[in-house]
């Protein structure tokens, strides 16, 4: 996708993109909402031609993924013909695993959880478990709300894997999931595509979809600690799904050993504290590492989320925020602002079901 000098994003008139230009009809009949938008407008803005157009949306009447919203007065001529998106047309699923319970969200195509359920299940389940957990949660879940095709599943779990295989890594704490086939045994057991990525890609996805900000760190403090990073409206996953593995960088040479090996890591000096009953020092370390994110990567804003975040959210976002008030004041910037991300505790949940989403309307890669 390209832009022109006006800003406008421009689409191409080759057969062999027509996927490509379908995305970005989709994509403004989404953010359009029910009002909806005329053909001219479609070709406007995306640049195509307007027979171009009413081939691409005929083609999405038909699949029952656009309607008729009613007519516009134009300034000439008869009225156009205004089209919306149909959000029931279709259906995604988004699971969040974390270590020890499962959370999942029914999502329309606008994004809009319909249904959610919930298991005290998590990868400590072990991995017949958990397998079967999600097998049994995903149907139950689409009999609350049936009607519309399920495009598909995405699964949010801890890091570090290989999202393009959906292949786990050395879960830290879980190593007996180490080169477990996430997808492939949840694609055998539901027939339906799965996409699998970590649960702060996932989340940091989802929220980049909801237009937060273009640069931003997304924090999720649950039984761990990790990261998920947008720069310029995508989510940056690294060359092996490695970025954003938050909770492990080294903040104290001589400090307690971390699960992952090393001393003196984030994850491991937020745990203690929190263990102790000590949540200031914990938001404290909290915006040390967040400090490290902001220096290397001048974001825009960090987010925080996740059930131990959740539980103080007003002791994190005022101890991050001091650290972060103080290192603007050293080197003379204006602080970056330290928020609850948005969602409601669901934030993996809904960015998961992005992961099926997000490619229909041409926003899925990073």
């Amino acid at each position: 996708m390209s832009r022109s000098a006006n800003g406008v994003t421009q689409g191409v008139n080759l057969p062999a993109l027509r996927s490509h230009n379908t995305a970005l009809v989709l994509d403004l009949l989404r953010t359009a909402g029910p009002e909806g938008i005329s053909r001219l407008e479609l070709a406007e803005r995306i640049g195509l031609t307007p027979q171009a157009v009413s081939k691409i949306t005929a083609r999405l009447r038909a699949e029952g993924l656009a309607a008729e919203a009613g007519r516009r007065a134009s300034t000439g001529g008869k009225p156009r013909t205004v089209l919306r998106l149909v959000p029931e047309a279709g259906h995604a699923v988004g699971v969040h695993l974390d270590r020890d319970a499962l959370r999942a969200v029914l999502v329309d195509l606008t994004g809009a959880v319909v249904a959610e359920r919930s298991a005290p299940l998590g990868l400590g389940g072990g991995q017949a478990a958990v397998v079967a957990g999600v097998s049994r949660e995903v149907p139950a879940l689409l009999a609350e709300r049936p009607g519309g095709a399920l495009l598909g599943v995405g699964v949010g779990v801890p890091g570090p894997l290989d999202h393009v295989r959906g292949v786990l890594h050395r879960v830290t704490g879980l190593p007996e999931w180490d080169g477990f086939p996430l997808r492939e045994a949840l694609e055998r057991e539901l027939g339906v595509p799965v996409t699998v990525d970590k649960d702060t890609n996932a989340a940091a996805l989802g929220l980049a979809v909801g237009g937060v900000a273009e640069s931003f760190a997304y924090l999720h403090f649950g039984a761990g600690l990790g990261g998920g990073i947008v720069l310029g409206g995508a989510v940056h996953r690294g060359a092996r799904t490695g970025a954003g593995e938050f909770g492990h960088q080294v903040v104290q040479l001589d400090g307690p050993v971390c699960e992952c090996g090393n001393r003196g890591c984030v994850e491991a000096l937020c745990l203690a504290a929190v263990r102790r009953g000590h949540f200031e020092e914990a938001a404290r370390v909290l915006g040390t590492g967040a400090g490290n994110l902001v220096a290397l990567l001048d974001i825009d804003v960090v987010l925080l989320g996740g059930r131990t975040v959740a539980a103080r959210p007003e002791h994190f976002v005022r101890g991050a925020a001091a650290v972060l008030d103080e290192r603007g004041r050293r080197v003379g910037e204006e602080p970056v602002p330290v928020r609850i991300a948005p969602g409601q505790g669901r934030e993996v949940a809904e960015g998961a079901a992005q992961l099926v989403l997000a490619p229909l309307f041409g926003r899925g890669e990073g």
